[in-house]
């Protein structure tokens, strides 16, 4: 009975050695299986996150390519505005060329103009026409300037036909004295003396101014229109076409 109770005993013990050796071995594989994993999911992570890099990489660079064909379009642009500049320049120093003695020629017209006309406001039309020749040799006025001045000097001179106006100026003559101009257009100019005692008008014939107190009434009207000091009425005018001639 003690031959088999040791034995008994030498069996169990072998049997926990064995039992405690397949645990050991079953917890070592699963360590090893544990860091296995570990390490897969490591690398897995590494995949992913490479990957990751990859697609931004691929996003940047198609996002670079998209930026660098967009700057060459706009370099291809403004070569193509920089063509069409150098065309402009070109057209424009043209267009400058043929324009300059338009514009002198213009500038000349404009005395004759003066000189052919009824001799209203002189001093201010002869100014214009100096300060315009004085302009045409300026560097610094840009062409499309000179011209427009010159197109408004123009309008200025249409317009004197369409309007009434009073100024005060000198009557021309040996003893010259300053008086009350009504210019009605082109059509008269009348003067009355400022005490009111004399009035006349500009004689195109006679190339002078004649004395006819007749028109007093009507200047002083036409002075009060023309200063908006009245409502519009109608002028006595004379007409222009001999000396003297009667209204």
């Amino acid at each position: 009975m003690l031959v088999m109770g040791v034995a008994a005993g030498v069996s169990a013990q072998g049997s926990r050695a064995v039992l405690e050796q397949a645990v050991d071995t079953q917890v070592s594989s699963q360590n090893a299986a544990a860091k296995g994993q570990d390490r897969i999911n490591a690398l897995d992570e590494e995949t992913r996150q490479a990957m990751a890099d990859y697609r931004a990489l691929l996003q940047e660079e198609a996002a670079v390519r998209r930026y660098n064909e967009q700057l060459t379009r706009q370099v291809e642009a403004q070569r193509d505005a920089l063509a069409s500049l150098d065309t402009q320049l070109g057209q424009i120093e043209a267009t400058a060329r043929e324009v300059m003695p338009l514009m002198q020629r213009m500038i000349d017209t404009l005395p004759q103009i003066v000189a052919a006309d009824v001799p209203f406001l002189e001093e201010e039309r002869a100014r214009r026409v100096a300060d315009l020749a004085a302009m045409l040799d300026r560097a610094d006025v840009t062409v499309a300037e000179k011209y427009r001045r010159i197109l408004e000097a123009y309008q200025v001179e249409a317009e004197y036909g369409r309007t009434l106006e009073a100024y005060q100026g000198a009557l021309p003559g040996e003893a010259a004295r300053q008086v009350e101009f009504l210019r009605v257009g082109r059509v008269a100019l009348l003067y009355l003396s400022l005490d009111g005692s004399e009035a006349g008008y500009w004689s195109a014939p006679d190339q002078t101014f004649v004395v006819d107190a007749d028109y007093r009434n009507a200047v002083r009207q036409g002075l009060k229109v023309a200063r908006r000091q009245v409502a519009p009425d109608w002028v006595q005018v004379p007409a222009l076409v001999s000396a003297g001639s009667a209204p």
